[in-house]
């Protein structure tokens, strides 16, 4: 498990690094969204047939950093249209 998390997190920063601009987002949030992208790329990866969910794999290494790009991305809009909103 504290590998999961550890590689959770560098998918999280993987993700804001290739994300062209700044990120409204923290570092918790980072974190939150890299082990979401974990998760997604080894659910992918063990669909595809290639390792298991919590095993370390390329394809799923790749698909855990592709969605945690996705969701940097919309994190970040998300949280642009809440401090929007709150203005008055």
């Amino acid at each position: 498990m504290i590998g999961f998390v550890i590689f959770g997190v560098v998918v999280g920063v993987l993700a804001r690094l290739l994300v062209p601009g700044r990120q409204h987002i923290s570092f918790g949030w980072t974190v939150v969204l890299g082990l979401v992208g974990s998760v997604v790329g080894g659910v992918v990866a063990n669909a595809l047939g290639t390792g298991d969910i919590l095993e370390l794999n390329v394809l799923g290494s790749i698909v855990a950093v592709a969605s945690a790009v996705v969701l940097v991305i919309a994190g970040d809009r998300a949280g642009t249209l809440a401090r929007r909103r709150r203005r008055p």
